[in-house]
């Protein structure tokens, strides 16, 4: 009956309490005020099954209903639509540089590396709904898979289709991808803008030098988050072309140039992670989202109606209507 109201002023339901003690003095007034006359005997009276006495009670039942309508109006019963409305204060331009290189098809992460960087980069791009975001790829050469977008459907298919080819020239150009996704924030109007670069090897192909692109960032504002994906020591991974064009797999060292990374990352103000396992790429992840978050503003909107003047009418009808048996239909029995 009273879901979703609220009550302003509960301290009148104590009032609520004078019921019951109206009642005990009703039942003992009543007593007093009827009129007793004691005969021998009702021989020569006519006796009668007229109803209204027995309904007279119902007199006081209505002032008290009427009286309990007018403690719940005094508490001012009402209700409280609230609206909200966000606004993004400081949004984040993104874009994510990935190695797609055959390296990136080892399996020391399930079920390989870039897959399991694409399961977990999709669910970092969801839980960015207020920012842009756009997608490079880089091998032994570097090139825009999808432009910034808010349109978060164009980035997770984008990402979705990422997969190794020959189509790309051989090696790991660092530097290529980070220049690359300089050019594609240099022009960003957004507050921050950053770069989360991935890679499981080490700079070894491209003509751009990774300092050079490092300095090219630090120009226009743009901050680097470097992760070096993949086990310590050996891991089974691509060493060969099979007659089926198949790859062929083997033990092979994992060599990340970590020194580099930290580098890119220390100059531009960002910061390195090591991603050895599927859960802690995840985690790395999730500490970026933490680290680079937007400020949304909410603002409230609180529309109060007051529900009171229904019961104050109701009480007041409770109380005409007493009023009129009274002195009417129960006249002769008041």
């Amino acid at each position: 009956m009273f879901e979703g109201i609220e009550f302003v002023n509960k301290e009148f339901f104590w009032l609520l309490l004078l019921l019951p003690l109206a009642m005990a003095w009703y039942m003992l007034s009543f007593k007093r005020q009827t009129a007793e006359l004691k005969m021998s005997s009702l021989k020569g009276f006519k006796l009668t099954s007229s109803w209204l006495p027995k309904l007279k009670h119902l007199l006081f039942v209505l002032r008290l209903i009427a009286l309990a309508l007018l403690i719940t109006a005094l508490a001012r019963p009402q209700t409280i639509d609230v609206s909200s409305k966000t606004k993004t204060t400081r949004g984040i331009d993104i874009v994510m540089a990935i190695d797609v290189s055959a390296s990136m098809l080892a399996k020391d992460l399930v079920p390989n590396r870039l897959e399991a960087l694409k399961k977990v980069a999709a669910e970092f791009i969801k839980g960015r709904p207020n920012d842009r975001i756009g997608l490079v790829e880089y091998a032994g050469e570097s090139y825009t898979k999808t432009p910034i977008t808010s349109d978060k459907a164009i980035v997770l298919r984008s990402l979705k289709s990422i997969k190794y080819n020959t189509i790309i020239e051989g090696g790991t150009a660092i530097g290529m991808g980070l220049a690359t996704s300089v050019n594609r924030l240099k022009d960003s109007k957004a507050t921050s803008k950053v770069i989360i670069l991935l890679t499981d090897g080490v700079n070894n192909s491209g003509f751009i030098d990774p300092k050079i692109a490092s300095e090219l960032a630090v120009e226009y504002g743009i901050k680097a988050y470097t992760i070096g994906l993949g086990t310590n020591g050996m891991a089974l991974s691509p060493i060969g072309i099979l007659p089926n064009g198949k790859f062929q797999y083997g033990r092979a060292q994992v060599e990340i140039d970590e020194a580099l990374l930290k580098e890119i990352a220390d100059v531009t103000g960002g910061k390195y992670f090591r991603a050895t396992n599927n859960k802690k790429l995840e985690e790395i992840y999730n500490e970026i989202n933490k680290l680079e978050k937007t400020e949304i503003e909410e603002f409230k909107f609180y529309n109060y109606e007051e529900k009171y003047r229904g019961l104050v009418i109701l009480a007041g009808f409770l109380l005409l209507l007493e009023l009129i048996l009274r002195f009417t239909l129960f006249r002769s029995f008041v």
